[in-house]
């Protein structure tokens, strides 16, 4: 079952990431620590003035190793994804263990680096896909310099003993967070990451990219009227829970996503937290212009979405065909009016999601955004980013008839 239920480039090209890298630090850098220097006086080295600590997304106070760590322990398996972000051709080199809900819950993206990593499957478990199953002895016998949580998930949390078991053995235990705010915590998610791991320079290329493609989007977005956006429902693994409906995004994760692609969340009053369910009369009653399903795999006879790395363009359309043509579906305005569309529903906890707000951007103003490439967007991104290339559908605009 889905987690819900629970609430390409190691070293960027170097003349433009160190520009980065410079304004990256000076923004880290302890307050007046840049106008320390008395005219005339020769500059400290940049170690010196480099900060000695940064605020994860706990708000915790974490002192910054003095040197990369060479042995990095991930709460979530799913984490792989942010940090292959900054350690390019070589994602796995420094990884020591993780948790095993890649391989459970994206199998595709899992088999997709074991094609290009077969190292992968050799990397010891700390645990299966549920915080109860984390085994400290496991992860403490790795030795890790430095271990990254996740603030919510499927990994150890904030008051887990394990944290204070890894800090008494001189692990660095820092937290991120991809989704439950993502707009907000991305960015400095990555931050995080790039200064614990001294990737300060790979951190900035990422940001600066991630930024441009974000204000791209608000600056058509601005412009349109609140009353003039579209009403929006997201089916979360649409059809994973049976034959019953819905599953969503409220105040947070994908609802986020919506919010800044220009449309208007109608599950956002229904919810009071970041994810819940909603009734089919609920969603009926608020005639939404557009419904996007979210799915990753599916198990034999099931209907459900299939998008995401090895699947098909043509295996996509006819899952969602399948889905618009449940009993009953037919009766959202959405669905009725043919504004139905899917994506991969594991951009709700990975740093890609800029993907994911390009692609509900152009589906809620075609027009507005016709000379917006999305492929193009996710091509980029691999390729000056990743070691491993796109290598499905993971986005369809329109289901099989």
């Amino acid at each position: 079952m889905s987690p819900f239920r629970l609430s390409a480039v190691r070293q960027p090209v170097r003349a433009a990431a160190s520009a980065l890298a410079a304004v990256f630090l000076f923004m880290l850098a302890p307050h007046g620590a840049q106008a320390q220097n008395a005219p005339g006086t020769a500059a400290p080295a940049a170690a010196a003035t480099a900060p000695q600590t940064i605020t994860d997304l706990a708000g915790r106070t974490v002192r910054i190793p003095a040197a990369a760590p060479q042995r990095i322990l991930l709460g979530e398996s799913r984490l792989l994804m942010a940090v292959a972000l900054l350690e390019g051709q070589h994602p796995l080199a420094h990884i020591v263990g993780w948790q095993g809900d890649l391989p459970a819950f994206d199998p595709q993206t899992w088999q997709s680096y074991a094609q290009r990593f077969p190292q992968i499957t050799k990397i010891p478990l700390i645990g299966g896909d549920s915080e109860a199953s984390v085994s400290p002895e496991k992860a403490l016998a790795l030795r890790p310099d430095v271990a990254i949580l996740s603030i919510v998930g499927e990994g150890a949390g904030e008051h887990n003993p394990l944290v204070d078991q890894l800090e008494a053995a001189g692990t660095t235990v820092v937290f991120v967070d991809f989704r439950v705010h993502p707009l907000k915590d991305t960015l400095q998610s990555i931050k995080v990451l790039g200064a614990i791991l001294h990737r300060n320079a790979e951190a900035a290329a990422y940001s600066q990219f991630y930024s441009a493609h974000l204000q791209h989007v608000e600056q058509v977005v601005n412009r349109i009227p609140e009353n003039q956006r579209p009403k929006v429902f997201v089916d979360l693994l649409a059809g994973a829970w049976g034959g019953g409906c819905c599953h969503t995004a409220g105040n947070g994760n994908f609802g986020e996503f919506v919010t800044a692609a220009g449309g208007r969340n109608i599950a956002a009053p229904l919810v009071p937290g970041v994810l819940g369910d909603v009734s089919m009369e609920e969603v009926i009653a608020a005639q939404p212009d557009v419904y996007v399903a979210t799915g990753s795999h599916s198990k034999p006879g099931q209907i459900a979405l299939r998008v995401g790395a090895l699947t098909s363009e043509a295996d996509a359309e006819r899952s969602l065909g399948q889905l618009v043509s449940r009993p009953g579906f037919d009766a959202i305005k959405a669905i009725h009016d043919g504004r139905a569309h899917g994506l991969s529903h594991n951009y709700y906890d990975s740093p890609y999601n800029i993907v994911a707000i390009e692609a509900l951007a152009k589906w809620f103003y075609p027009q507005q955004f016709k000379n917006l490439d999305v492929s193009a967007t996710q091509a980029e991104l691999y390729r000056r980013f990743l070691a491993v290339p796109p290598t499905g559908t993971y986005w369809i605009d329109k289901p099989a008839n």
